[in-house]
């Protein structure tokens, strides 16, 4: 992996090149072992805090871990095309719009001792931005190249929080074309259902039933490239134990197996099925 500027990281994209680099603010990742017609994302995988913001956040680094998505990027880490975000959401959301995307309270508590400055504010933003600079860069030259495009766009969400059953898996859908990409949701749902999971954990999969797929980079690429497509799919955390910090490595492992067989397999239909 090579530590690269924005601009060069662009245009390694452009030339369509193989490369696997951190930005050089160590914001995100990006790999690409070659140019396929689908992506993996994990917008909400980091958990880095630049040392300014520390004591001035009332939130713990537990409580910053348990609102994060870990392991969603090694989960996915074997594909071809893989672009993660490095830093915690609550330095800045990679999941909201600019202006929504410094959090002035969190999950109902107060973030900030002390409002962060103007100064602050616009080193996260910076970041915000290049990312999406990239993702605009990608998906642009992958659209071009292949004429439809799918995008994984993984996620993981807090199981012991709610009050009833929820599902392993959960597709957020209410902001892509339904009424076009409906089979392709169906086919993936049903694909996540066949997982097979380690600790007799039943892989049952639903569409918004948790959430309902709101997410900025989801909208971000379907507002601007009409022929792609963003899955956004939740895990339940069922590979930690979200009150005690401790992961379990041995369910991480097994979706990531699970997903290196079950990704293409589908970006393949779905490329057969929107491409003509």
């Amino acid at each position: 992996m090579q530590k690269l500027p924005l601009n060069t990281i662009i245009n390694k994209i452009k030339n369509e090149e193989i490369f696997e680099a951190v930005s050089s603010d160590y914001a995100f990742t990006i790999k690409i072992d070659a140019y396929v017609p689908y992506v993996c994302g994990a917008v909400h995988d980091g958990h880095q805090f630049r040392k300014e913001l520390w004591d001035n956040c009332l939130h713990t680094e537990y409580e910053r871990w348990y609102e994060e998505d870990p392991e969603t990027k090694n989960m996915v880490q074997s594909h071809p095309i893989v672009i993660a975000g490095c830093d915690s959401r609550f330095e800045y959301d990679l999941n909201r719009a600019p202006d929504d995307a410094i959090y002035e309270d969190a999950w109902g508590k107060k973030l900030w001792k002390q409002p962060l400055t103007e100064s602050m504010k616009k080193k996260s933003l910076q970041k915000h931005h290049n990312f999406y600079k990239v993702v605009d860069t990608l998906m642009g030259t992958l659209e071009q190249k292949f004429g439809f495009v799918t995008v994984f766009d993984m996620h993981s969400y807090n199981r012991k929080r709610w009050d009833r059953e929820v599902p392993t898996w959960n597709l957020g859908t209410s902001n892509i074309d339904n009424a076009r990409f409906g089979e392709a949701v169906e086919i993936w749902r049903q694909s996540l259902s066949e997982m097979n999971l380690p600790n007799n954990i039943k892989s049952t999969s639903k569409v918004n039933d948790t959430f309902q797929g709101n997410g900025y980079f989801l909208r971000f690429i379907t507002n601007n490239f009409k022929n792609i497509l963003v899955l956004a799919t939740e895990i339940a955390k069922i590979y930690c134990d979200e009150y005690e910090q401790i992961m379990f490595p041995e369910v991480v492992k097994a979706v990531e197996l699970d997903l290196k067989n079950h990704i293409p397999l589908q970006a393949q239909k779905f490329y057969k099925m929107y491409s003509e």
